[in-house]
């Protein structure tokens, strides 16, 4: 009897049923990106600058007016020299600045004229080309490379769980 009682308790043992979670996760992405176009500009002033030692100043330099949409223009001074037959340094420099730029529009997203000043950085914007990116359902990654400035990441990632 004892020996039918343990087979009939691992019997039982061994048929009740066993518990575990099991989460199973795939999840899949593709991103693909074409870089923008970009322009940034700054005006940079007119300078004016006259240094000299045994100078004599007869006529000043002369900046011109800023008026919309022009530069301001420069007129050089006149100078002669003090004391004749000794040494001399005269320096004149002028930098025209930017002329006032007409405003920049922007129609369906395209700046049809970038403006041109003293500071100006442009980067161009990227091609799509053919730049293209599929998952298949079993996980199959394809990516097909565009043109310049263009960018594809694909990743699969699959995950189980058991608590």
């Amino acid at each position: 009897m004892t020996r039918t009682l343990l087979v009939l308790g691992i019997t039982l043992a061994a048929a009740l049923p066993a518990k575990a979670d099991i989460t199973h996760k795939i999840q899949s992405s593709v991103q693909l990106q074409v870089d923008g176009a970009a322009s940034q500009a700054s005006r940079i002033g007119s300078t004016l600058s006259v240094s000299g030692s045994n100078v004599t100043l007869d006529t000043a330099p002369v900046l011109g007016s800023l008026t919309a949409g022009s530069a301001v223009g420069y007129t050089p001074g006149a100078y002669s020299i003090t004391t004749a037959g000794d040494a001399f340094s005269y320096s004149e420099s002028f930098i025209e600045g930017d002329a006032t730029p007409s405003a920049t529009s922007v129609a369906s997203g395209v700046v049809t004229s970038l403006p041109m000043l003293g500071n100006t950085t442009t980067t161009s914007g990227g091609v799509a080309g053919s730049l293209a990116g599929t998952i298949a359902s079993d996980g199959a990654m394809t990516i097909t490379a565009g043109g310049a400035g263009t960018t594809a990441t694909g990743q699969v990632v699959l995950s189980i769980e058991v608590e």
